[in-house]
């Protein structure tokens, strides 16, 4: 079995399995989208959005913070509604806004998640293909390296790019104003401050990709053998990616609540203009909320984050190896009939 995927997986090109993750990326956000609009105006309807107000938006693939503007109730959260819980919800807005409501703020979201997970998968199969030549295919330690690796690279390149289009977003600026402002940002704060906020996300996604990269490959095995299959299938790839999803989102649950915590702070100062109080470190917000709402306040928010989380992971995997599969028999085929 696991020679024959190895062959599989060497037939596959860099650009097809950029092709196969950016396939993947655009199905999960389709799906998982709807998911979190849904969340959002139920949350918008019993604790109203105030100017400057920050709320978490997440299309399965990457959370983007938005901070609300002044008063616009055209803004997709704020459409007034009155609703009993998620299908009342999911019914109602369908009904009355048009499907389209559903993947409301899509777009933006997006823009920055296709790029961010065609790096991510990408990088992980060229880093495994190489880790194996000189580890050995069968090597456990290749999917953690592989996986954290690959993260870390995704999120530092991707990391002032998330701060320049959260800016753009929400100031409404040309541009020409937005090259003066981060000129302006580097110049005062110098280059490391376009990567703000890259601790807090890199201590939440390693460890996440290192854990769920080792979960899905020892599952993948397991299901493979029991099943009798000579490579994953589509449901294969759809179980080991929901269940390894679902244990490394809840072991790094704190350092998402840590980073969901001090982006919106951030945030809200800027917009409020409120002076910044000092920058402070991933373990002090950490003890601020544990010394506040108990150890539990780690773990906030884990039944929605699962919901999320896990058809997102399972879709996700599960799109992107059927994506590496058709290529493998094309190529595989085109190699028979040159």
């Amino acid at each position: 079995m696991a020679e024959m995927s190895d062959s599989n997986l060497d037939k596959t090109t860099a650009l097809q399995q950029a092709i196969a993750s950016c396939c993947g990326a655009i199905i999960t956000s389709l799906f998982v989208t709807p998911l979190d609009v849904i969340k959002t105006r139920l949350q918008a309807q019993s604790n109203p959005f105030s100017k400057g107000k920050c709320f978490v938006y997440s299309n399965g693939l990457m959370d983007h913070i938005c901070v609300c503007d002044n008063g616009d109730s055209k803004a997709w959260y704020k459409k007034p509604g009155h609703f009993k819980g998620m299908l009342d919800a999911f019914v109602k807005i369908t009904q009355r806004e048009g499907v389209k409501s559903l993947w409301s703020g899509l777009p933006p979201t997006l823009i920055m998640a296709l790029p961010t997970t065609v790096i991510y998968f990408t990088c992980y199969d060229q880093l495994s293909e190489a880790l194996k030549s000189r580890l050995g295919k069968d090597d456990e330690h290749i999917p953690i390296l592989a996986g954290s690796l690959s993260r870390f690279g995704s999120v530092t390149i991707v990391s002032p790019l998330e701060l320049i289009r959260t800016r753009m977003q929400y100031r409404k600026f040309s541009y020409k104003q937005l090259y003066l402002c981060v000129s302006s940002k580097v110049a005062s704060d110098g280059w490391l401050s376009l990567w703000r906020g890259w601790s807090s996300t890199v201590l939440r996604d390693v460890p996440f990709s290192a854990m769920y990269w080792y979960n899905y490959e020892h599952f993948k095995k397991i299901l493979c053998k029991e099943l009798g299959a000579h490579e994953p299938t589509f449901f294969i790839a759809f179980v080991s990616g929901a269940a390894s999803g679902s244990i490394a989102s809840v072991i790094t649950l704190p350092f998402d609540v840590v980073k969901t915590h001090r982006q919106t702070e951030l945030w809200e100062c800027e917009t409020l203009k409120i002076p910044q109080r000092d920058s402070t470190s991933t373990w002090a917000v950490m003890r601020k909320i544990v010394a506040k709402n108990g150890i539990t306040g780690l773990f906030a928010g884990i039944i929605p984050r699962l919901f999320k989380v896990a058809p997102a992971c399972a879709i996700m995997i599960s799109t992107y190896e059927y994506g590496k599969s058709f290529f493998s028999h094309l190529n595989g085929k085109m190699s028979q009939h040159p």
